[in-house]
């Protein structure tokens, strides 16, 4: 039974970056916030199973398995005892708990309201909460009961779920989608990853790294086929130096739990597949089927996606949706400026619009990160363009941390010599990829990069020496000498 009505400025539903930097915006305005999220804990996808969980678990994996002491002359750091799940996943619940106190105690201090419960739309300006369990971060609030929220303005930010094809018998056996991989009990001798998107690659990296034997089953023939096609075979062949198997072009017929413990994968070939754990990263669907969207209007498309115009409006003029809801590129980041953005149009701050230069971070094993243009988009879009490459192992930086492999891509534009892509395979190239990203944002061209003054060692270096590259290539002049450091 509905015991009460509350009345806000905007009502915020979900509690992932999309939903906390919503409330944010709006409370830093001025305006009444309350934000509802399902779980006691918020941080949704990004911070409880998702983005923080996985990267701090690799960064405990290599810390773990000494893979970066590895191409050190001199020095091994490789485990000489087996690794628990304790020792896998303690720094992982550290690190959460500590987004999730850093994050409420700023909501707390900007005056947001927050509440754990499930919301429906009663109608375009009213959603039914029923209040879920009490922690000691939400509003003081009896289980089971209910209420009635009032938004002049609403946003929609419950983010995504794993897909679960009916194929695969989840709760039967060691059977894991992304949200769920967090919860196993031991880290298998064979994994075998349903999907070479991100998510599987990262998830594969990172128990490769802890010593398990790693299968990716998956019905493309390209590894990440956004990438620039250089940096996407760079990683296939350094996931087949780390010891990870493709099964390319293979789908997955049936899954049979077997009484040993094992999961056996008959594939579309024909082979057989066995493996202690199974990982499937079959994609993510919008979390909107039980939000009543029908009574307030709201139109949704494929998996549950909520269609937006440029200012995240749905086609209801008072509601907004941000982050995963509304599909892609369904990053964290992108969520975020997502939310920033609709809170402010939603109570009458006049904002920009999202850049179309969004970088790209895949925390696998290396990294690889990109931004703006490929070789084949400038291909399909007939502009002329010119390449210039610059090798870790070239770098006295990329030297000193013992990467082999990695590498930066720069393509220029030929007509006036401007940047239009960077794509980056190794070490850290999920941070450095941003200095790319700042000079495409500025336009810039050749020049910048050639005029700049890097520190040395480092990596920010590799966009001089890239740029020197290119330029060498085009007009044939000598190689500068500190091109390599």
């Amino acid at each position: 039974m509905t015991n009460e009505l509350k009345t806000y400025d905007l009502v915020v539903i979900g509690g992932g970056p999309a939903g906390i930097t919503a409330a944010a915006t709006g409370s830093e305005l001025g305006k009444s916030v309350v934000l509802v999220d399902s779980q006691p804990e918020i941080g949704g996808a990004g911070i409880n199973t998702g983005t923080v969980p996985s990267k701090t678990l690799r960064e405990t994996a290599l810390a773990l398995s000494g893979i970066k002491s590895r191409n050190l002359y001199g020095v091994d750091l490789s485990l000489r005892r087996e690794v628990t799940v304790a020792d896998f996943l303690g720094r992982e619940t550290h690190v959460k708990d500590a987004f999730h106190t850093t994050i409420t105690q700023r909501l707390r201090t900007l005056k947001a309201t927050i509440y754990c419960g499930t919301c429906a739309f009663v109608d375009a300006h009213t959603v039914h909460v029923s209040l879920g369990s009490e922690d000691q971060k939400s509003e003081p609030s009896s289980p089971g009961a209910e209420m009635l929220l009032r938004g002049e303005k609403i946003i929609i930010a419950t983010g995504s779920s794993p897909v679960r094809p009916g194929l695969f018998p989840f709760g039967q056996g060691e059977i894991y989608d992304s949200d769920t991989i967090l919860k196993l009990n031991r880290i298998p001798r064979i994994l075998a990853v349903v999907g070479a998107g991100v998510i599987g690659a990262e998830y594969g990296c990172t128990f490769r790294a802890l010593g398990a034997e790693v299968h990716f089953v998956d019905g493309r023939d390209v590894l990440l086929p956004f990438l620039d096609a250089e940096v996407s075979r760079a990683l296939v062949g350094a996931f087949e130096r780390s010891g990870i198997v493709f099964h390319w072009k293979e789908m997955v017929q049936k899954c049979i739990p077997q009484p040993s413990g094992e999961i056996q994968l008959e594939l579309s070939s024909g082979a057989v597949l066995s493996a202690d754990a199974v990982l499937v990263a079959a994609g993510r669907q919008s979390n909107t089927a039980h939000l009543g969207l029908d009574k307030a209007g709201v139109n949704t498309g494929k998996r549950g996606i909520i269609p937006v115009n440029e200012h995240y409006q749905t086609n209801i003029e008072n509601i907004y949706a941000a982050g995963d809801v509304i599909g892609f590129p369904a990053l964290a980041s992108t969520s975020m400026e997502q939310a920033r953005r609709a809170a402010r149009h939603a109570l009458g701050h006049s904002e920009s619009a999202l850049s179309p230069l969004l970088p790209n971070g895949i925390y696998t094993i290396p990294e690889a990160g990109m931004v703006g243009e490929t070789e084949q988009s400038l291909k399909e879009k007939g502009v002329a363009y010119f390449v210039g490459r610059a090798n870790y192992w070239d770098n006295a930086r990329g030297r000193i941390i013992g990467d082999h492999d990695g590498f930066l891509k720069l393509l220029f534009r030929q007509e006036d010599r401007k940047l239009l892509g960077v794509h980056i395979m190794g070490e850290y190239a999920t941070d450095v990829v941003h200095i790319g990203m700042m000079a495409l944002l500025c336009n810039g061209s050749a020049n910048l990069f050639v005029d700049a003054c890097f520190n040395m060692p480092t990596l920010g270096a590799l966009y001089k020496a890239a740029t020197l590259d290119a330029l060498q290539s085009l007009t044939g002049m000598p190689k500068r000498e500190d091109a390599c450091l």
